[in-house]
């Protein structure tokens, strides 16, 4: 946590140099630091025009504070989980010494650098793409070209969401060269290294590993993945289909195209081919749900995370049948799992609540306006239906709190409760409570 507030920081006093600033001018406070903050936690909410208002030097140093916060996340949330599975694993509780409960240095430069070439190998492939569409199809100098193209691909798969156009990607939303490699590069990032690695294994073995070999981890992780992006995807189709200020002027292969990518974009990245502000309140709604549920564990994306919304999906369905303990694919759950899912959810509800019902005490903005942004910011997705600059300052700086912590707030919780072990010695009589 001290790292990434180090790096707002650094971030904050270089946007505020003239040079980043495209009039010359110094940026104010507020501004720097909210575009610092959104960088760094990779989330793309913004008080000013990126393409407009920040010089390219102020640009290069937003896309480099996307990349230091995205590589940091995947890092962090790779290493707890790592250490997390190391201690509490039954081959590690059954080996005896204190090295088999920490991971070596060796060990960390392996993770590290497997993050390292998982980031640069969907990062370089996607920016060819981009580059060579802007050139070829948009008339931009190479150069500029490439340039587009390293930005947008960076941004992307740090599910970070700024773009250096003033619609975002409006202006591409049929458009399959630009948005596909987009949405891969986000659905990519949101998945998480441990996900990637697991695959990576399985493909180096002849004949690869069937799904039901893979680890619980990875085959949830998948599977919610696809599942919510259907979701997602039938959801815009059905409320928008009509709207003549979204999908409604479209041809059907560009609402198809449209509708996919914005169904991708909750995962947690915050470009929009379509205007959020003209959509319809049950589609804000829906991707509200979304944003909230978030990505994959150990990725750039943000959200409750997939994994912690089917344990606890798991934990309803064991409740309804009666059942004393919760399995998932052949596989029994811990209980300190299960209220570790219970735990995070609660606390996450409870400041999405809160941080609304301040913005509703000074602002007029509807419920349906403030809670989105809300949850945009907690989920450190970036999509917005255009309200953010209106803000008050201390509306921007509830955001800015919302996305530092929605940031590294829930892996860093789920880690510490999955470390935490305090055994009473001894138990009270028990009692029920009426419940419901």
């Amino acid at each position: 946590m001290a790292a990434f507030g180090c790096a707002v920081l650094v971030g904050t006093l270089l946007l505020m140099l003239p040079a980043a600033s495209a009039g010359g001018r110094s940026a104010d406070v507020l501004t720097a630091l909210f575009t610092a903050v959104s960088a760094v936690c990779v989330t793309g909410l913004a008080v000013v025009d990126t393409a407009v208002y920040w010089s390219t030097a102020g640009q290069v140093v937003i896309l480099a504070l996307i990349q230091v916060g995205g590589f940091g996340i995947m890092t962090l949330a790779t290493l707890l989980g790592a250490v997390v599975t190391r201690r509490l694993s039954l081959r590690t509780q059954i080996r005896a010494g204190a090295e088999a409960k920490s991971l070596t240095l060796g060990e960390v430069r392996r993770l590290v650098g497997g993050i390292a070439r998982v980031t640069a190998v969907f990062e370089v492939g996607v920016a060819a793409v981009l580059a060579a569409r802007f050139a070829l199809a948009y008339g931009e100098s190479p150069g500029r070209a490439v340039y587009l193209g390293v930005f947008h691909s960076v941004s992307a798969f740090n599910n970070a969401g700024f773009a250096l156009f003033s619609d975002n990607l409006e202006g591409f939303a049929t458009d399959p060269w630009i948005c596909l490699p987009i949405a891969v590069a986000v659905i990519a990032g949101g998945l998480g290294f441990p996900v990637w690695l697991e695959l990576w294994r399985h493909a180096r073995r002849v004949g690869g590993a069937a799904p039901r070999h893979w680890s619980l981890h990875a085959r949830i992780t998948l599977l919610g993945t696809a599942a919510l992006l259907a979701v997602g995807f039938a959801a815009f189709c059905a409320l928008e289909w009509r709207n003549p200020a979204t999908l409604g002027p479209l041809s059907v292969p560009g609402k198809v195209l449209a509708a996919f990518f914005q169904a991708v974009m909750p995962r947690t990245a915050g470009f929009n081919s379509l205007p959020f502000g003209e959509m319809n309140t049950q589609t804000l709604f829906v991707t509200d749900v979304l944003m909230f549920i978030g990505g994959g564990s150990a990725g750039t994306a943000g959200g409750i995370k997939v994994t912690t919304f089917t344990v606890l999906a798991f934990v309803i369905y064991a409740n309804m049948r009666g059942e004393g303990t919760v399995h998932i694919g052949r596989r029994r759950l811990p209980a300190d799992v299960e209220r570790q899912a219970v735990t995070v959810v609660l606390l996450a509800l409870g400041l999405v609540c809160a941080a609304t019902f301040a913005l509703m005490t000074m602002t007029l903005f509807t419920l349906d306006q403030l809670l989105f942004e809300v949850v945009s910011a907690f989920a450190t997705v970036g999509l917005s239906t255009g309200i953010t600059a209106d803000l008050p300052a201390a509306g921007q700086l509830i955001l800015v709190a919302l996305m530092f912590i929605g940031r590294v707030g829930p892996a860093t919780l789920a880690s510490a409760l999955a470390l935490r072990h305090h055994g009473r010695r001894y138990a009270y009589a028990e009692e029920r409570l009426v419940v419901g």
